[in-house]
C-alpha cells in the first residue's frame, strides 16, 4: 500500500514538474535543478505535489466509498 502511494506521489511530482517547466527540463535540466536551491520558495514543487496528491486522494476515497455502497446491495 505504501509503495503504491509513493508511486502515485512521485508520478504526480514528475507530471507537474514536466508540465510546468517543460522547456527548462528539456533544454537545461541540471541547471534548472541547481537553480531550485537559490529559489525564494525551493519547496514549491513538493507543496504543489502534496496539494494535488491530497485532492486526488480525497477523490479516490469518495469513489471507493460510492462503489462500496452499490456493491453491498
Amino acid at each position: 500500500m505504501l509503495k503504491k502511494e509513493f508511486f502515485i506521489f512521485t508520478s504526480i511530482f514528475l507530471f507537474l514538474a514536466l508540465g510546468m517547466h517543460m522547456s527548462q527540463w528539456l533544454t537545461h535540466p541540471l541547471e534548472h535543478l541547481l537553480r531550485l536551491e537559490s529559489h525564494k520558495m525551493p519547496y514549491h514543487p513538493l507543496l504543489y505535489t502534496t496539494l494535488v496528491y491530497i485532492l486526488l486522494f480525497i477523490i479516490r476515497r469518495i469513489v471507493v466509498i460510492v462503489f462500496n455502497l452499490f456493491r453491498r446491495r
